[in-house]
């Protein structure tokens, strides 16, 4: 508190300091940034104007445009004579066509020498020379297109306001000139249309040749206006007329009225005409003078209430922080509670269905135990651990699936083939009751899968179909390609495509309460005992993992369709082959292996098996002692088996330095479960997950040993 007392002192002394000196720097400021907002809102002003004056000029000789076009369509082909002879009929046309345009005045029809064969204003034409206009001159010599002209007075006998000329070529029938057709048009018209737009104070508007003849103006200059060329919108257009020139905002000063103007242009599409819009500088000084007279006017209760308002944004901010801090405690203590019971659902049903499984295995222990148990009996327990065994493996991999984490084995195989051939086994898994209907894909469909893993996925599938249609009822399974996956998941869609195999059953349908749970482990509708709840886990992450989906549609009532999508990809693979059952443990024939596992009794179980089979063991605890087993006598071994999950250096490290220093030493990994592994693969090494058999063990080290065998055999040749 003492401490607080001289720092609140201190802190109300810079605040008399501050109290002078900011609202200073703050008038600059203010007044600087005034300046430099209210010139920007000038210029978005002067652009939307310019768009606007742009997009009416267009529309205008647009209009003016087709009019002629229109005209020379009446007059095709029809020569002088015939012209003045219909003369009477073309007139009221023409007249007609000019009360439709406000911004025209008058339109006629030259011969070939420049007099009028027919006019919009009187009855005969007048027997005047119009060949020293430009609007004619400048067709002589070749058809150049539409012709916008300098701006004139009426020649006599006629009067009234100035205009200019829009003129257009009368080609003769062998293409030669026959004359033209011309429109006067009002400067007028447009000085109106800017006077009604211009309302702003200062306002400028301008319409004229890209020679710099200025053809309307607003305000109005009096007399004759041209563009400076040596300015710097003359600059521009002068260095290349015809082209479509961008230009950005300029500050300028009329050489006719002497004002100080910023400026923008813009040249029409396919007309040499140039739009511009602009606002007098002082226009914009006034209403920057006039902001900052506010800023002197209020500056000093503004500065006042500008620091109590700083004060108390300050405490609320604080304040805010400090509830937002507690907030975001709360809910990150909720989503750990969350996390928390969901860990314990999954914990729950994965101890329920252990402690299942090992009631089974101890209680077969336990009568195995029993003295002058009958042979056949003793069988059957061994048979009911070793059939617990596997569906405790199944089960840790389902979880894995669903984790996402299990070590996939991918290889290329046709979807529906596999499909095909996964057919009788499903048709003894649903019963006789259950019609199956297979529709197969038009053309072979490859994915780089696990196919192990995809054909568990589709027999999952198709025992869930079964147990929704209670034993009777239709399923049927279709495979094809889809070009995309059926959500707007925001991975990138694989470029070949997607196989899609999809699951239908007539069953009951699922619940929408429940749609958002099919997939969570061990939920399941079904009585107890009657399943774990981890089959549609295995689907999800199997396909998740795969670079694929799995999509659900269902009605209640009809039944649902489980469609599994995998990445498609190029060219052929092997037929799947439906996987045997074990086979007999293979005899190591005096084999040598270096087991290296860091758990003692798996490691033991390991030799004493290999050791039972003929095979030549070293157990060593870590990669450490393997390697300095490996550096004083690699040549006493003919494979390496080691556990992947060690402390130190892991089993991969392990294998990359053997196959590094010792390239004919084959290396087995196993692992129960390695994120790694479930990452990146086995990196070409064998692989035998946990827990194995004797028999899986034997035969893949007699596959390795036999591929040695085989090199050394090519070596030598």
């Amino acid at each position: 508190m003492q401490t607080a007392q001289p720092n609140s002192l201190r802190l109300l002394q810079w605040m008399m300091v501050a109290s002078l000196a900011l609202p200073l720097a703050l008038f600059v400021f203010a007044s600087a940034v005034s300046w430099v907002s209210i010139r920007e809102t000038a210029d978005r002003e002067v652009e939307r104007t310019l768009d606007v004056a742009h997009e009416h000029a267009l529309k205008v000789f647009e209009t003016i445009d087709r009019s002629l076009s229109e005209i020379a369509e009446i007059i095709r082909d029809l020569p002088d004579a015939d012209i003045v002879a219909r003369e009477q009929a073309l007139h009221l046309r023409l007249k007609q066509l000019v009360a439709s345009l406000p911004q025209v005045k008058s339109v006629w029809i030259f011969d070939a020498k420049g007099r009028a064969l027919v006019n919009s204003l009187v009855v005969p034409a007048p027997e005047i020379d119009f060949s020293d206009r430009d609007y004619f001159r400048t067709h002589v010599a070749g058809d150049i297109g539409t012709h916008i002209g300098e701006a004139l007075t009426p020649r006599p006998p006629y009067q009234g306001a100035a205009f200019f000329g829009v003129s257009r070529r009368r080609p003769s029938e062998d293409g030669g000139f026959a004359g033209v057709i011309q429109t006067s048009v009002l400067p007028e018209y447009f000085e109106s249309y800017y006077a009604r737009i211009g309302r702003e104070p200062g306002s400028f508007f301008a319409v004229g040749r890209a020679d710099g003849t200025v053809l309307a103006r607003f305000p109005a200059a009096g007399r004759d206006v041209r563009l400076d060329r040596n300015g710097p919108i003359g600059k521009l257009i002068a260095a290349d007329p015809k082209a479509d020139t961008e230009a950005g905002l300029v500050t300028v000063t009329s050489s006719t009225d002497g004002i100080e103007r910023r400026l923008a242009y813009q040249r029409l599409a396919q007309y040499p005409i140039y739009v511009s819009a602009g606002l007098e500088t002082s226009a914009i000084r006034a209403r920057w003078l006039s902001t900052v007279s506010q800023h002197l006017i209020f500056g000093a209760p503004a500065t006042a209430l500008l620091f109590a308002l700083l004060g108390l944004a300050l405490r609320r901010t604080r304040h805010l922080y400090v509830e937002a801090e507690k907030r975001r405690v709360a809910e990150e203590a909720l989503k750990h509670g969350q996390r928390l019971e969901a860990l314990g659902q999954l914990t729950g049903g994965v101890a329920h269905d252990f402690n299942n499984l090992l009631t089974v295995i101890l209680a077969s222990v336990d009568l195995l135990r029993r003295p002058d148990l009958p042979e056949q009996r003793r069988l059957r327990y061994i048979d009911a651990i070793s059939d617990t065994v596997t569906r405790a493996a199944k089960l840790t991999g389902q979880l894995l699936a669903f984790a996402r984490r299990q070590t996939l084995k991918p290889e290329v195989f046709d979807v529906g083939r596999t499909v095909q051939m996964l057919s009788e086994m499903i048709g003894t898994l649903i019963g006789s009751r259950i019609e199956i209907v297979i529709l197969g894909p038009e053309e072979p469909c490859f994915v780089n899968a696990d196919a192990g893993q995809f054909e568990t996925a589709i027999i999952n599938m198709a025992v869930n179909a079964r147990d929704a249609m209670e034993g009777r009822g239709r399923l049927t399974i279709a495979v094809g390609m889809a070009a995309s996956l059926p959500n707007a998941a925001p991975q990138p869609q694989h470029p070949y495509g997607y196989v899609a195999v999809s699951v239908a059953d007539t069953g009951s349908g699922i619940p929408p309460d429940q749609f958002e749970r099919i997939f969570e482990p061990f939920f399941t509708t079904k009585q107890a005992g009657h399943g774990t709840g981890l089959g549609l886990s295995q689907v999800f992450g199997f396909a998740k993992q795969s670079g694929g989906e799995v999509a659900v549609a269902s009605e209640v009532g009809k039944g649902s369709i489980f469609t599994l999508y995998l990445p498609r990809t190029a060219g052929g693979g092997k037929s799947r082959q439906m996987p045997a059952a074990d086979a007999a443990a293979i005899d190591g024939s005096g084999m040598s292996v270096l087991v290296v596992e860091d758990n003692a009794e798996v490691g033991r179980f390991a030799t004493d098996a290999l050791a039972e089979l003929g095979y030549a063991t070293r157990l060593v605890g870590s990669a450490v002692h393997a390697l300095e087993e490996l550096t004083t006598g690699a040549e006493h071994f003919d494979a390496v088996f080691t556990d992947v999950v060690m402390p130190g250096m892991t089993g991969i490290e392990l294998a990359q330095e053997v196959r590094r220093r010792h390239p004919d030493l084959p290396v087995v990994l196993t692992s129960g479960y390695s994120h790694v592994l479930s990452e990146h693969g086995a990196y070409g090494f064998e692989l035998l997950q946990k827990p194995y058999s004797i028999e899986q063990l034997s035969r893949v080290l007699h596959r390795i040993g036999r591929r040695k065998v085989e090199r050394s055999a090519e070596t030598r040749a």
